[in-house]
């Protein structure tokens, strides 16, 4: 039946996220690469410890895997914006798959050492900036607008329950198979990814018909913008901040353990209570974004995260700590959701990789000093001063956010930001 002349058009409704095929895909497949990447990440320490015995090298181990955002952050995101971001995720999840595989054959021989550690470390880590960037640029292509903030929640989700199930998973193999056991694990879970990439038919990125410029001017252009954003600018370095801080916590909490006598099996169990907040977060994170208004969440949820850190000092056992950590995570996923899906909202596809590249390096730049710091504090002062420490840069975090006018005014769904 055709429709009356002068009567409105009917709003276009797409389907629900259940039902494209093409994201299920890309959720799908990168739930399980973030279950083999959590079984892994709790192995990096661990097997560091046991081949030095120091805390400090653990840090800097965790630390050598972020220092690649630093360096290739910038000029990744260019590329992403030029190339098949597609293409680029498959090549860098076949190549953590190789790299990551590498460390149980090089242990079955015989031959593994801390420098092993250090280049897969560094491999790991450049793919990801790549591959990371190309995801994020690639949501807004894969499902329409309206439904970002529900398709940001979902992907926390899946992370949340990969935090849930990989370290008693992770602590397990490798208590129990061997200690590069988990190594082969992440491997797998990056083929599986590789092969999910491989069925999506949706194109990651609209058709490029502007003239290729010198690199450091479409850098530019990406950073420009961002700073002419000043909410976008202010909250990357709040997640910056949040994220240096937050990956500090997850050393000191495995160094807390360790010294209360948890054995690797139940340091997985504390980590896996703790996700169980994160997976809380996810679930309920749709419901606050659309009852709550941008600053009341992003206020809220960092001063939990700031008043929560300095309980670790007195909590009794493994247990304690895994609930305290799982209070801190409910709050993760709720702010990112709010966040992530205004940033992507409003930024041009054509700039997407460029504006998101410069905001994960200021938001994960600063994860490789925080975890090196940890480790180096750990190991001269304590692990008490150190979580005081960080909780006094949480605390100072939280009160700038509060006083912050755009954080305070921000509308919680924004109109789109010509490019």
């Amino acid at each position: 039946m055709s429709q009356i002349a002068g009567a409105p058009a009917t709003p276009y409704k797409p389907p629900p996220l259940w039902r494209n095929r093409d994201y299920l895909l890309l959720w799908s497949g990168q739930g399980v690469s973030v279950l083999g990447s959590g079984v892994s990440q709790i192995a990096f320490p661990l097997l560091t410890l046991f081949l030095t015995h120091s805390p400090a090298q653990a840090g800097l181990v965790a630390a050598v895997y972020g220092l690649p955002y630093i360096v290739f952050s910038l000029p990744a995101g260019a590329y992403i914006d030029r190339w098949n971001r597609k293409l680029v995720m498959i090549l860098c999840d076949s190549v953590r798959a190789l790299n990551i595989g590498a460390v149980p054959l090089v242990a079955a021989l015989g031959h593994l050492s801390i420098g092993q550690l250090y280049v897969a470390a560094v491999i790991d880590g450049t793919a990801f900036v790549f591959f990371n960037v190309a995801e994020v640029a690639a949501l807004p292509r894969v499902v329409d607008k309206s439904q970002i903030p529900e398709a940001s929640s979902q992907n926390q989700a899946a992370q949340a329950a990969g935090a849930l199930i990989s370290p008693p998973l992770g602590g397990l193999l490798y208590q129990s198979l061997g200690r590069a056991i988990p190594f082969l694990a992440d491997s797998i879970s990056y083929a599986v990814s590789v092969v999910s990439l491989l069925f999506i038919k949706t194109e990651f990125q609209l058709e490029r018909t502007a003239e290729r410029r010198h690199l450091l001017a479409e850098i530019g252009e990406g950073v420009t913008w961002l700073w002419r954003q000043p909410l976008i600018r202010y909250m990357s370095f709040l997640t910056g901040g949040l994220n240096f801080a937050g990956n500090a916590t997850f050393l000191i909490l495995l160094i807390l353990a360790k010294q209360r006598g948890a054995p690797p099996a139940l340091i997985g169990v504390m980590f896996a209570i703790t996700s169980i907040g994160g997976l809380a977060g996810s679930l309920v994170a749709p419901r606050f974004q659309k009852r709550f208004g941008y600053a009341q969440v992003i206020v809220t949820t960092t001063w939990i995260q700031a008043l929560i850190m300095p309980l670790f000092v007195v909590a009794p056992n493994v247990y304690v700590l895994g609930a305290l950590g799982a209070v801190v995570f409910v709050t993760g996923p709720i702010y990112n959701a709010v966040q992530f899906s205004y940033r992507v909202s409003i930024i041009p596809d054509a700039l997407q990789g460029r504006v998101n590249s410069a905001v994960r390096l200021i938001a994960f730049g600063g994860i490789p000093l925080g975890t090196a710091l940890a480790g180096v504090l750990i190991q001269t002062v304590g692990a008490v001063a150190a979580v005081l420490i960080f909780a006094g840069f949480e605390i100072g975090l939280a009160i700038l956010t509060s006083l912050n006018p755009h954080v305070r005014s921000a509308q919680s769904h924004p109109e789109t930001v010509p490019a």
